[in-house]
């Protein structure tokens, strides 16, 4: 996610590295090479100049302090300035009517309807919501499939008319349906549409007028930078809609679209689609990603994935096993489920601070659990709870079973007996008091 742009900025700062102290010459240079990285990742030439001017302001008026170096304090202003300009705080959805409703608008291929069913299903599983999905794309072959599969895997009824190409009496059906029904959220798929089709921003229009949606959001492909801002722009004309959808986050994204949407259209960006599956689906946090792109990580996003995943029953057993030293493969392997639940690996090892850049190039595929999971289903139970038994007879029939090799079946059990004896040391004293320290944040 915005490695290059990542890149660039940071070759900036370094230009300010070994300067004692922020100079008009120094920091007119670092920004040079800071508003060149921005337009290379199609921020408009206008909005970068307006940025990089703010920053200097900033960073001239700074007095440096004895414990930071100049780099470190240009990284700072560039980061608040960073967040101020994707709009400073998240912004929630207006999701107080009963029933709520919710129109999504965009253009062909952002990804409108798979966004639909993930808001479906974040409003299920966050907000206790009890959501419809509306299909009102008549004329997308296998639209209504499409939504009807995802409303499947999620749990939520689809509504649509199969002898119906008429959206709008479509919407307004549904909206009956919502109520006599007791659905609270109502969830209206539209056609992708172009801003330059007349009939079809129309058409729309009317859809918005008949059902007086609570929330009307705009889904945006992240992927096509400038463009994207363009389209936000008509589309916000004719909508006036409520906030922004980035989608395709987790592609090679350049980074114009959301540095630059809210200062065009000044509309928030609300969520960001981090991958293929339902629970990809995050809520659009400026400063978190400022810190991404400048390479800082993001913790507590991480801790946030974390928590959705592992509940504090389940941590308690987890550590009575390791201090009763009885953590075996079944309860790693459960780890691992839980783990890969939390979305896409790369994407979770460039929370770490430091491990984007360390990640480079780097290809962290999520098969790469498939070969620890093969070895360990190939055992027994017996030596999934006793891995000290697993001798080398029994290490040669693991790897045959999993179609792996000896020492792959060898280094799996060299890292899991580390793993375990690192455990063991965290329920010390200072695997306590970090406990303690989580418990009071």
């Amino acid at each position: 996610m915005f490695d290059n742009l990542s890149d660039k900025l940071q070759s900036a700062f370094q230009i300010l590295k070994g300067h004692g102290k922020i100079t008009e010459i120094n920091v007119a240079e670092s920004l040079k090479e800071v508003r060149r990285a921005l337009v290379d990742a199609d921020v408009s030439f206008k909005v970068a100049k307006e940025f990089t001017q703010k920053v200097k302001d900033k960073a001239l008026g700074e007095k440096v302090l004895t414990s930071l170096q100049p780099s470190q304090l240009m990284v700072k202003i560039v980061r608040d300035e960073m967040a101020l300009l994707m709009g400073g705080e998240a912004v929630e959805l207006n999701i107080k009517d009963n029933p709520s409703i919710i129109l999504i608008s965009g253009l062909q291929g952002s990804g409108k309807t798979t966004f639909s069913g993930k808001l479906a299903s974040y409003l299920k599983r966050k907000k206790s919501k009890r959501p419809l999905l509306v299909a009102c794309d008549v004329y997308r072959p296998a639209a209504v499939q499409q939504l009807r599969v995802l409303g499947e895997q999620i749990g939520v009824e689809v509504f649509h008319q199969e002898d119906s190409k008429d959206p709008v009496a479509i919407a307004i059906a549904a909206v009956e349906h919502a109520k006599k029904n007791g659905f609270n959220t109502v969830i209206v798929d539209t056609a992708g549409r172009l801003a330059v089709d007349k009939e079809m921003m129309d058409e729309i229009s009317r859809i918005h007028k008949a059902v007086v949606p609570s929330e009307t959001l705009f889904v945006v492909d992240s992927m096509t930078g400038q463009d994207a801002v363009n389209t936000a722009k008509a589309f916000n004309e004719v909508l006036n809609y409520d906030g922004v959808i980035l989608t395709k986050l987790d592609g090679d994204t350049r980074g114009g679209a959301a540095l630059t949407i809210r200062s065009v259209v000044n509309k928030p960006i609300k969520f960001v689609g981090t991958g293929e599956k339902m629970d990809a689906l995050d809520i659009f946090y400026p400063s978190r990603m400022a810190d991404r792109i400048l390479g800082m990580g993001d913790v507590v996003s991480l801790v946030e994935r974390a928590q959705e995943q592992f509940n504090e029953e389940e941590a308690r057993k987890v550590q009575k096993k390791i201090a009763q030293n009885k953590f075996g493969f079944d309860d790693f392997l459960n780890q691992i489920q839980q783990i890969k639940k939390m979305g896409n690996m790369k994407d979770l090892m460039g929370m770490i601070p430091g491990m984007g850049k360390a990640l480079k190039g780097v290809d962290i595929d999520d098969n790469s659990f498939k070969p620890i999971e093969a070895m360990i289903h190939s055992m027994t139970p017996y030596e999934r709870e006793n891995p000290g038994v697993i001798s080398g007879s029994r290490r040669k029939r693991i790897a045959m079973g999993s179609g792996t090799s000896v020492p792959e079946v060898n280094r799996l059990l060299k890292q899991f007996e580390d793993m375990n004896k690192v455990m063991k040391t965290m329920q010390g004293g200072g695997g306590r008091a970090l406990s303690q320290a989580m418990k009071r944040r």
